[in-house]
């Protein structure tokens, strides 16, 4: 699904960098349960929207994770503050940081102070979790394209190893220099990037810019590319990020 395009009075052009998952209610529509109490959650999973979205509007997606590894792992589903946008002409919306131009290509101009910033409100959320008793190691980030790009920037600046960092139609939000600041432990937190051939909206080849980079620091990742996707998140990549997670979560069950 390409994203939503808003025309605001004074034919102000708004774009958002959010995705619709109504396809899920209709895979599975009797699948949601209420949230288990805190102290029984064994693995956590945290999902940042994209610009313009809300958390409550994405929490259709933990409805396909159907395995019995996710029966006592937490979800949250935090909604972005309302900023100014500067591609929408200072418009404001939901937004983790500022956005500078649309489409996002490999060479956008970034505004790390405000992606920062963000990175330190991610933290505090990861840091509650694990103050609550959960392994690191069943700490899963996981964000679609602004929420991509805050996923990336919050795991590779955290000061623990986590459990995976998960970047659907994302890009890097901050230069070289940034990246060097990055602690030993997160480097060695597993990153598995997915991204639409066919994206308009955060080009593919800003995705496909990554890999070199994050190589270069010395960061794994896998990256999938799914010819003919726009800028969206497809059933089938939630699909596989569920095993991604599942897989991990198995190799670390001796933590528990």
């Amino acid at each position: 699904m390409q994203p939503m395009v808003l025309t605001k009075p004074i034919f102000l052009l708004t774009v958002t960098l959010s995705s619709t998952f109504i396809f899920i209610l209709l895979l599975h529509p009797n699948q949601s349960s209420p949230q288990k109490p805190d102290f029984m959650a064994r693995s956590f999973v945290l999902w940042l929207h994209g610009l313009g979205d809300s958390g409550p509007a994405n929490e259709p997606i933990k409805t396909l994770f159907t395995s019995p590894q996710f029966r006592d792992a937490k979800w949250s589903f935090p909604s972005a503050p309302s900023n100014p946008v500067t591609c929408n002409y200072g418009a404001v919306m939901p937004s983790w940081f500022d956005i500078h131009e649309i489409p996002v290509t490999a060479d956008s101009p970034k505004d790390e102070s405000s992606v920062l910033k963000a990175v330190q409100n991610v933290h505090s959320m990861i840091d509650k979790e694990i103050g609550a008793g959960i392994d690191p190691n069943n700490v899963f980030v996981c964000g679609f394209s602004q929420g991509g790009a805050l996923t990336l920037a919050s795991i590779l600046l955290y000061p623990k190893t986590l459990g995976g960092g998960a970047i659907f139609s994302g890009w890097v939000p901050f230069n070289s220099s940034t990246i060097e600041e990055s602690p030993t432990a997160a480097k060695k937190t597993p990153i598995l990037w997915s991204h639409g051939m066919a994206d308009r909206t955060v080009l593919f080849e800003a995705g496909q810019a990554a890999l070199p980079f994050l190589e270069q620091a010395g960061v794994s990742c896998e990256f999938k590319a799914y010819p003919g996707l726009g800028h969206s998140i497809s059933n089938e990549e939630l699909q596989y990020l569920e095993s991604w997670i599942r897989t991990r979560l198995q190799n670390s069950s001796e933590r528990f």
